[in-house]
């Protein structure tokens, strides 16, 4: 997927490109199947309906739900906000209290903050200096008055996998409604939402080579969430708006084959990870790797690289795409508030470069973005000294 004139793409945790055979099934459904998934009295809209159905019973496959607990929507963002809002409100007569860890993605911290604002009461639990947060404190931080715990299956800056199936059965045996924001982890890592206790679970297409605009999110059958968006009571009433037929089919299909390909995938691309990240912390002085590194996603690193500015060293990889934290907040000149959670100094958090690695990526991709890294390095820290 790269070319001479444009850099190597190692920001798949950002977004990734559309894999071409997701692509094909849902090139038809812009034009000659263009049909509303509602319109039941005709074809077109037969047709539509049981694509959506289709790609619905894809997406329940990867995680091992029924077709019946998937609720599609415009992506993460969206799902994380029905699940966190929409069970605050179904649940105001059990309390208002609820937890979830400070490294989250901001689409779930800004959705708790809001959740303030209505008066709920929410614990921030800082994980360990390896970005992990552990079970014990999970349990010290339920309540009686406790509605859900919302943690991040894996970190979109760090690629920590939280101990998921632990939390949720805690939260089983508690009577607490478990929700996770798996985006990054689904197609990447098995996961399983009956062996994780899991209630409510967000996904986006983007992440995983489906099309941007698309996503789901898991409800266990019995929960109840109060809909966020009114008008026709789409999708079992949880979201209304017309469905995003494309989109939906380019997700199902997204699902089918992460689902297929995954094993094999998540091995190649753990032993390419591990050659670019024992290549760079082996040959540039000062470096330290982000996060554990036994309890994370196989294509994700992030290291923070000393005796540089961050700003410049990632204005100066200029032959690689890179990212220095979260997508969503790039714009930001803070240094990462999940480094930070960690404890890491904000000049090492400024410093520090996520390389996230996908289906594209190639050996000789990595062999020139290590050789590229340790060349820029070099150089700035040789103009830092003279």
């Amino acid at each position: 997927m790269t070319t001479s004139t444009r850099p190597i793409y190692l920001d798949y945790n950002a977004t990734t490109p559309v894999d071409p055979r997701v692509l094909d099934q849902m090139l038809p459904w812009f034009t000659e199947q263009f049909g509303n998934a509602a319109s039941r009295t005709h074809l077109y809209g037969w047709e539509a309906e049981e694509a959506v159905a289709k790609a619905r019973r894809q997406v329940a496959g990867i995680l091992g739900a029924s077709e019946k607990e998937i609720a599609f929507t415009s992506g993460a963002t969206e799902a994380n906000n029905l699940a966190i809002k929409g069970a605050y409100e179904a649940n105001r007569h059990r309390g208002s209290h609820f937890v979830t860890v400070a490294t989250e993605h901001k689409a779930v911290l800004d959705t708790f903050k809001h959740l303030e604002g209505w008066g709920a009461e929410v614990t921030y639990l800082v994980p360990a200096a390896d970005g992990l947060v552990s079970i014990e404190q999970v349990a010290e931080a339920l309540r009686p008055d406790t509605v859900l715990v919302s943690v991040m299956y894996a970190n979109n800056e760090i690629g920590v996998i939280q101990p998921v199936a632990e939390i949720g059965k805690l939260c089983r045996e508690r009577g607490v409604l478990f929700h996770t924001d798996a985006t990054q982890a689904v197609g990447k890592v098995p996961v399983d939402v009956d062996k994780d206790y899991i209630d409510l679970l967000s996904l986006s297409a983007h992440k995983l080579y489906g099309p941007k605009g698309a996503g789901a999110l898991y409800v266990r059958k019995g929960i109840k969430l109060t809909a966020q968006q009114d008008g026709g009571r789409h999708e079992r009433g949880l979201r209304s708006g017309t469905l995003n037929v494309p989109g939906i089919v380019g997700l199902g299909k997204a699902c089918e084959v992460a689902g297929a390909e995954m094993a094999l995938e998540a091995k190649r691309l753990a032993q390419l990870r591990d050659k670019l990240e024992n290549e760079i912390v082996s040959t540039i002085n000062n470096t330290q790797v982000n996060g554990n590194r036994e309890h994370r996603l196989p294509q994700v690193t992030n290291i923070s690289i000393g005796d540089v500015d961050g700003e410049q060293l990632l204005m100066n990889l200029n032959r690689i795409a890179v990212s220095s934290g979260s997508a969503c907040t790039s714009a930001s000149v803070e240094p990462s508030y999940v480094l930070k959670a960690l404890g890491v100094p904000d000049d090492l958090a400024y410093a520090s470069i996520r390389f996230s690695l996908g289906r594209f990526s190639t050996e000789t991709d990595i062999a020139t973005a290590v050789a590229h890294v340790q060349e820029v390095v070099t150089r700035m820290v040789e103009n830092h000294t003279s």
